[in-house]
């Protein structure tokens, strides 16, 4: 008997994901096996997959398939976190860093998973608690980014609570392995491989004279404080703006592992994956 017994769908806002979640349905309906998904995602689409509120989805769900982009794949990530549920990644569209297959894969993919042909990649997470006490998690970073306006990024940066270093940047970005290739990367932040426990803080179009990445332990904690000569700052989660910080505040981040599982099917490694998405070319020859 397979592993898969339910199968949950968690699809992009806007892209056209019917070919997969036809193709999906019927690979379930074949297998007897139960499709889920969110009413106001399949509600787009005409399809038999069952609607389940989010708490149903992540509590019967076998396999959780992301259907769309690394957006939609850190949103999985986030519905699932801390739970074992592996995360099939489909890419629709643009090349997905975070998608193992194309629709065309559907059927094998499923398959190889179904036949446990397949293993899972842990992938860490940041978390912070928010002013008012709202914890937040990010899969790919949490960044302190300047308001137009309203001044530079101002922040001193405790790690185990001893001061390091004070940057004055457009942004503050503390990012995870898999947030090395994101926000971080655009700032000149270091590649990490996604198996590293650790994680990265890295200043963006810094304006003081230290300008360098650190990289931290998965045991250790960072603090960021909001300097006085700073102007007021947006916290951005995952991309999305989760809260406003001014002088005085103080955020502390720490890592959490494994706490989203990516199924992987041995087709491509992290590092052909970045290679193609950042487009690095061979070294110059020397000589």
């Amino acid at each position: 008997m397979g592993m898969v017994e339910t199968v949950g769908l968690v699809l992009h806002p806007r892209r056209d994901s019917k070919v997969a979640i036809d193709t999906i349905v019927e690979w379930a309906r074949d297998r007897g096996v139960t499709v889920y998904g969110l009413p106001d995602e399949i509600g787009r689409i005409d399809c038999s997959a069952v609607a389940v509120d989010t708490a149903t989805l992540v509590e019967r769900a076998d396999l959780l398939v992301s259907l769309g982009g690394d957006g939609t794949m850190l949103r999985t990530m986030r519905l699932i976190a801390g739970r074992p549920t592996p995360i099939l990644g489909v890419n629709l569209g643009k090349l997905g860093f975070l998608a193992e297959i194309d629709v065309d894969d559907l059927p094998s993919a499923l398959s190889f998973i179904d036949n446990h042909e397949y293993t899972v990649e842990p992938r860490m997470a940041v978390r912070a608690t928010l002013p008012g006490d709202t914890s937040v998690t990010a899969f790919n970073d949490i960044a302190l980014v300047r308001i137009p306006g309203d001044g530079l990024s101002a922040v001193a940066i405790s790690v185990e609570g001893h001061p390091f270093v004070r940057y004055a940047a457009d942004a503050v970005i503390v990012a995870t392995p898999t947030g090395s290739t994101a926000y971080s990367f655009s700032a000149g932040g270091p590649i990490v491989s996604p198996t590293v426990e650790g994680f990265l803080v890295v200043p963006a179009a810094a304006h003081s004279a230290f300008n360098r990445a650190l990289m931290l332990s998965a045991d250790e904690q960072v603090s960021l404080e909001v300097l006085p000569t700073s102007g007021r700052l947006a916290v951005e989660v995952d991309g999305a703006i989760g809260a406003h910080l001014c002088p005085g505040d103080q955020l502390t981040v720490t890592a959490i592992r494994a706490l989203a599982w990516v199924v992987r099917l041995g087709s491509t490694s992290f590092y052909e994956r970045a290679r193609r998405k950042l487009r690095v070319n061979d070294s110059a020859e020397i000589g």
